[in-house]
């Protein structure tokens, strides 16, 4: 069934992740108890096939290896329809985490059940959550809002830097930009 931006989900700041149990490319079952004790976990809602979040690779990669080392814990979940976008399949899925180098949990939400929770809309969709699972920012990783610019400024880093000064992100939202959620019909 597909989804309309506006009969999505939206957590408001303050609001607590949605569990889930979702497998990764690692093999193994996540859920939103497996990062207890992060001083912060980033979610990203992101796929293969999509031109935005190709453009992301390296910057995901390097806001992981950068804040891991500060108890920041990071998670990329793909929702799409992989019965209509192969690209996005489970064993793809596997195959671009070896291939990109990801040292974050990939997870495959393959019943679309989380996005939906969460109210993700599109490719890249990230949430950053306190220590206490609490949203604290919903938006954009930076302002390279097209596959083709490089960005100058880096939000999502400005909103780490701030949770971990134990200080509210501001803004607490921004638009992300990326392709649509492939929903199954």
């Amino acid at each position: 069934m597909a989804l309309l931006k506006s009969e999505a989900k939206k957590l408001k700041t303050g609001s607590l992740a949605p569990d889930f149990s979702l497998i990764g490319t690692d093999g193994k079952m996540h859920s939103l108890s497996d990062y207890k004790g992060a001083k912060a976990l980033l979610i990203v809602f992101m796929c293969n096939h999509c031109p935005y979040v190709k453009a992301k690779f390296s910057r995901l990669n390097k806001i992981n290896e950068k804040y891991s080392k500060l108890g920041v814990k990071m998670a990329g979940i793909n929702p799409n329809d992989a019965e209509n976008y192969p690209e996005d399949s489970f064993e793809a899925m596997k195959e671009l985490a070896k291939d990109q180098g990801f040292k974050f949990d990939y997870l495959h939400d393959e019943s679309q059940q989380t996005a939906r929770k969460y109210g993700a809309v599109c490719t890249p969709d990230p949430f950053l959550f306190d220590s206490d699972f609490k949203l604290a920012y919903h938006g954009r990783l930076d302002d390279a809002l097209s596959p083709e610019v490089k960005p100058t400024q880096f939000d999502m880093e400005g909103a780490i830097d701030s949770l971990l000064k134990g200080q509210k992100p501001a803004p607490d939202f921004s638009h992300s930009q990326g392709c649509s959620i492939k929903w199954k019909l």
